[in-house]
């Protein structure tokens, strides 16, 4: 079963979520756009593969494309819009894919993906992500790095 060309109509949704539930994965994760940009990518795509994270960003996304706005989750292509701040950090980038990449399963499976209670869900997922990160790396400049960004995301909003 293939994946649908897009992902909008409830009809793509189920035909999306048979295909993952048959095991479907994108064969790799395209990413458009500048050298530069896409050199950042790369850079955050092998510190998710270091993770053993790949499999699930592919399960659900297809296509990281370069644009000059917000950086963002486009469910309907199943692909992520990213600006060029958004790939400085290839840590906090490769965190970022992981958290977007889990939104859209939670879009395909039905469940409240941009919601407060959604966005938390995403968040911890992210920081999953990053303590299987420093956990597998063997860098220790990336291993610190997801030490401040674990801190960054677990820290209170309000003290």
């Amino acid at each position: 079963m293939e994946f649908p060309e897009r992902v909008f109509t409830e009809e793509e949704v189920q035909r999306a979520r048979k295909a993952i539930k048959m095991g479907y994965k994108h064969p790799v994760v395209i990413v458009e756009g500048s050298p530069d940009f896409k050199r950042r990518v790369e850079e955050a795509l092998e510190l998710i593969k270091v993770a053993d994270y790949y499999d699930f960003l592919r399960t659900y996304i297809g296509r990281i494309v370069e644009i000059s706005g917000l950086s963002q989750l486009r469910t309907e292509e199943a692909a992520i819009w990213a600006n060029r701040y958004a790939v400085a950090d290839p840590v906090d980038a490769a965190s970022f894919f992981i958290q977007k990449a889990y939104q859209m399963m939670e879009f395909i499976e039905g469940k409240p993906h941009f919601s407060g209670q959604g966005e938390m869900r995403a968040i911890k997922k992210r920081i999953e992500f990053l303590r299987a990160l420093r956990e597998r790396s063997g860098d220790e400049s990336v291993r610190r790095r997801c030490q401040e960004l674990i801190e960054f995301w677990t820290e209170p909003l309000f003290p």
